[in-house]
C-alpha cells in the first residue's frame, strides 16, 4: 500500500468534510436538480430603449411587469443590453449595466419643477404649465431677437440667442424631426449629444 501525500490527504479530508456538512444540512442533489424554476422574464413586457447616460447611445432592453397581469404592480425589474442594436451589440458599460438603480432611485426627478427668480426652493408644476412656460419664453426671445435680413438686405431668417441640444436617447428618426423643428424656428445653435 502506498503512502498518502500531504496534498492527497487534504483533498480527501476536504471532500469528506464538505459532503458530510451538506448531508447534515439536508441537501439532496436529487431534489435540488429536479426542481423546475420559472424563467424570470416569462410574463415580462419587453421594451427597447436607448441608454440615457452618454453620447454613445447604446441600445437596451427593459423588462417590466404590469402588462395587466393580476396583482402585478407596474415596475421595471430587469435591464440588459440589446444584442440586436448596431451600436453596442448587447454590451453595456458599468453605468448602463446599473440602470435599474437609476430607474428606482428615490432621488430621481419625475416631474417638472420651477424655481422663481431669487427663490431658494423648487416647486413642482404640471407638465402643461412647464410646456406653456417654455413655449412662452421661447416665443418672447424669438420675437425680440429674430433676424430676418442682414443690413445688406440678404434674407437669413435666423435666431442666434437660443440653442438646442437633443438627447442621446433619441432615435435617428426623432433626431431628424427635432433637427427639422429647430431649423424651422431659425435656430443655428443646434447639436445632438449622440452625433448619430
Amino acid at each position: 500500500m502506498s503512502e498518502l501525500t500531504r496534498r492527497q490527504f487534504l483533498k480527501v479530508t476536504g471532500v469528506s468534510l464538505v459532503g458530510s456538512s451538506l448531508a447534515l444540512m439536508g441537501f439532496s442533489p436529487g431534489k435540488a436538480l429536479a426542481e423546475v424554476r420559472e424563467y424570470k422574464l416569462t410574463r415580462a413586457t419587453e421594451t427597447r430603449n436607448t441608454c440615457p447616460y452618454c453620447s454613445v447611445a447604446c441600445g437596451i432592453l427593459m423588462y417590466g411587469l404590469g402588462d395587466g397581469a393580476k396583482n402585478a404592480q407596474p415596475s421595471i425589474f430587469h435591464i440588459e443590453g440589446d444584442p440586436d442594436h448596431p451600436v453596442n451589440r448587447g454590451t453595456l458599460c458599468p453605468k448602463g449595466a446599473g440602470l435599474i438603480d437609476f430607474v428606482h432611485s428615490a432621488s430621481r426627478l419625475k416631474y417638472p419643477e420651477y424655481r422663481a427668480p431669487g427663490s431658494d426652493r423648487w416647486q413642482r408644476i404640471s407638465w402643461d404649465d412647464a410646456l406653456e412656460r417654455i413655449s412662452a419664453l421661447l416665443k418672447q426671445d424669438r420675437d425680440a431677437n429674430f433676424v430676418a435680413k442682414t443690413p445688406d438686405g440678404l434674407t437669413v431668417n435666423r435666431w442666434l440667442t437660443t440653442g438646442m441640444l437633443a438627447a442621446s436617447a433619441s432615435s435617428n428618426e426623432a433626431g431628424y424631426i427635432t433637427h427639422k423643428v429647430a431649423r424651422s424656428f431659425g435656430l443655428l445653435g443646434f447639436d445632438n449629444q449622440a452625433r448619430v
